[in-house]
């Protein structure tokens, strides 16, 4: 019974839209990539060890040592295609992808001009899964809120910049510790990249109470990340719902960096019960050893989804997708004819 499931949920169109690319390396790619520099290369044992971790802290460090190990162009490009064959796999038909630009300008002495051959490689591989793989990918520019505000607004110049010549920058994002610095600096920078036609997500409620997705919110942000805490209040959760702002929920994710307790007592059943619109997503699958496929298993396995509730998590993710709408009812169609 559980393979009939396993079948259905990879026939089921679906879309992934809270995806870190430097999150989808797993270590036999970290391997395959220290083959290529010339240097010796990471045994298996050695690539393993980077991904262990105990909480959010410890995850942050594993995210950064992995993502040290992208020093060329090539590697973005390779790394960007293993995880489009992965997606590919798991009948994801669009992906919208966090690129950690806030991370690769501070590693590269916070020169913009040092992004453009990655991106153009990262392009390559978008391209080919277009063609080989008829998978459609988004690119987010995502900053790091713990850096500065300035670096932000850097990083999403540079979106407004390529945008025009490459519309597959579809938006921009805050990762990184929400912690250490919340939302409201930043609004300014998103007023502007919001003119500038880039969509806006942001995480929100991971690691921080329902404040800071409200925080989130009054900076025009159009998607929230996580929002783990939103069960905590029910007025916001009242105010989600009637303005359908999407929810990127990640529980798997959640539950590996120590935020949430366990699957089971992830607020996803309740968020779809009281008809926020929840999206399903994996976040750092190589980490948390649970790709968007796996996250639909659990979600029928431990929290009782059934066939048609799959299909409304898949078609809430195509329309919480930034895709056209020529698009979307397209995927729409074709998930309500999964069976």
């Amino acid at each position: 019974m559980l393979f009939r499931m396993e079948n259905f949920i990879r026939r089921l169109p679906k879309a992934e839209l809270h995806l870190h690319l430097e999150g989808t390396i797993l270590p036999s790619t970290l391997v395959e990539l220290s083959a290529l520099h010339g240097d010796k290369p990471l045994t298996p044992a050695e690539a393993d060890a980077l991904y262990h971790f105990s909480d959010f802290t410890g995850f942050i460090e594993a995210f950064k040592a992995v993502t040290r190990h992208l020093t060329q162009p090539a590697d973005y490009e390779l790394a960007a295609w293993r995880m489009m064959q992965r997606l590919a796999a798991q009948g994801v038909v669009h992906a919208e992808v966090f690129i950690s630009v806030g991370v690769i300008y501070m590693w590269r002495n916070h020169d913009p001009a040092a992004f453009e051959p990655i991106f153009a490689a990262l392009e390559r591989a978008r391209i080919r899964a277009q063609s080989e793989l008829g998978l459609s990918i988004y690119w987010i520019f995502d900053a790091v809120r713990h850096f500065t505000v300035e670096e932000a607004e850097r990083v999403f110049r540079k979106a407004a910049e390529l945008r025009p010549a490459h519309p597959s920058i579809i938006g921009i994002g805050l990762g990184g510790d929400e912690r250490r610095a919340g939302s409201a600096p930043f609004r300014d920078v998103y007023a502007e990249a919001a003119r500038a036609g880039l969509r806006l997500t942001n995480h929100a409620g991971e690691t921080t109470g329902p404040e800071a997705i409200r925080e989130a919110l009054s900076i025009g942000s159009e998607r929230i990340g996580h929002a783990l805490s939103v069960i905590q209040d029910f007025y916001l959760l009242q105010d989600l719902k009637e303005r359908r702002i999407p929810l990127e929920l990640n529980p798997t994710s959640n539950v590996r960096t120590g935020v949430c307790p366990s699957f089971a007592v992830h607020p996803l059943r309740r968020y779809f019960d009281a008809g926020l619109l929840v999206t399903l997503n994996s976040d750092d699958p190589a980490f948390f050893g649970s790709d968007l496929a796996n996250e639909y298993l659990l979600a029928h396995s431990i929290q009782g989804f059934t066939r048609q509730e799959l299909r409304q998590l898949a078609a809430n993710s195509i329309e919480a997708s930034f895709l056209p709408e020529s698009e979307k009812a397209k995927w729409q169609a074709q998930i309500e004819r999964t069976r």
